[in-house]
């Protein structure tokens, strides 16, 4: 008697993987139109490299969406980091690890107190955030006296992120190590499975004993983390800036509501989030090698998001008629109820100790 293996069918269909037959039509027709500037190997390293940090404040953004919240103060969060870490070795002395380990801290205290405006004082996430947001960008400016500080010189602080690993900067390491750590933390572990659950029917999470305040508070911490974490590289790869960090988010949330049409339509999910990165990134790179202007990049990620939101509505609303039958096709004929009894369900009901 011979066993059959199942192997499952991979669905590469456009549905589902039309940002990979996006990204294939870019590199044809940017390779034909300027071969010697698109197709070369310095441009898919500059694009990886470059793209990284954004990547990551990506995931940032994606960890709450997971759990239904919007973390609008991700921008003003990563730039926190970038600055802090900065000023604490140019301005303070201090060694470039502890200043890590403390601008990741702050970072962490400032998704603990979004976390409790949310979850505790129950203020919109989208409000709470944007209102953090601003908070953060004012204590910034009062710990760097509004002036950009000078960038670390030390050789460790510059290789942190431009060591050369296989022609690539290291920070591509660093985002492809971080990517599967959150990949693995939301599609094989039950605080992933909650998360999902959270964000997708928080009531009915609720019944099922899922502590959806619980998880909502971790996902702002997460993702305040993620933030601190890019702000230290940003520092080491492009240096310190102010306002670096407000032209991070729409291409972030871009890519993240970009990559819920992809592998997993109609979902969150991290490597949709990753490809939707890197297709745009691709096209506006394509773009700018042709053109030669630089408002392309504004443009092109806020048609996305656009675009990507409309989309992702327009599904919702197809689901949902599906599911109420609005369709030419006939409606099943419904059976009559059985009747419930009493002792069917006497068995589901806790006893109380001390009832007559």
């Amino acid at each position: 008697m011979s066993s059959r293996v199942t192997v499952p069918r991979i669905n590469l269909g456009f549905n589902s993987f039309s940002g990979l037959y996006l990204l294939a039509l870019f590199v044809i027709v940017f390779g034909i139109w300027t071969p010697h500037l698109f197709l070369t190997a310095a441009t898919v390293q500059s694009v990886a490299s470059q793209q990284a940090v954004t990547a990551m404040l990506a995931i940032a953004v994606l960890i709450p969406l997971t759990a239904g919240a919007y973390d609008l103060s991700v921008g003003a969060t990563i730039n926190f980091s970038t600055i802090i870490c900065v000023w604490l070795q140019t301005d303070q002395g201090w060694s470039m690890w502890p200043a890590i380990a403390v601008a990741i801290a702050a970072c962490v205290v400032i998704g603990v107190i979004n976390g409790f405006v949310i979850v505790r004082l129950r203020v919109n996430s989208f409000i709470a955030t944007l209102g953090m947001g601003s908070i953060i960008t004012a204590v910034q400016d009062i710990v760097s006296g509004q002036s950009q500080p000078t960038p670390p010189t030390t050789t460790s602080w510059m290789n942190l992120t431009r060591l050369s690993v296989a022609g690539f900067q290291i920070i591509v390491l660093y985002l492809l190590v971080l990517a599967l750590i959150v990949w693995w933390a939301l599609d094989h572990t039950p605080a992933g499975r909650y998360l999902y659950a959270s964000g997708g029917n928080p009531e009915a999470a609720r019944l099922a004993g899922v502590s959806v305040g619980r998880y909502t508070w971790f996902s702002m911490i997460a993702s305040a983390t993620v933030c601190g974490i890019a702000g230290v590289f940003y520092g080491s790869q492009t240096g310190p800036s102010l306002t670096f960090g407000v032209g991070l988010l729409l291409p972030a949330f871009a890519a993240v509501f970009l990559g819920s049409t992809q592998i997993k339509p109609g979902r969150f999910n991290l490597w949709g989030t990753m490809l939707a990165i890197y297709v745009l990134a691709v096209g506006v790179k394509g773009l700018q090698l042709i053109t030669g202007v630089q408002w392309l990049a504004e443009m092109f990620n806020g048609v996305a998001l656009v675009g990507a939101v409309s989309f992702a509505t327009y599904r919702q609303r197809l689901g949902q008629s599906r599911a109420l039958g609005r369709s030419d096709d006939p409606l099943p004929e419904v059976a009559e109820p059985t009747p419930i009894r009493t002792e069917d369900v006497a068995g589901l009901v806790p006893s109380r100790t001390g009832d007559g």
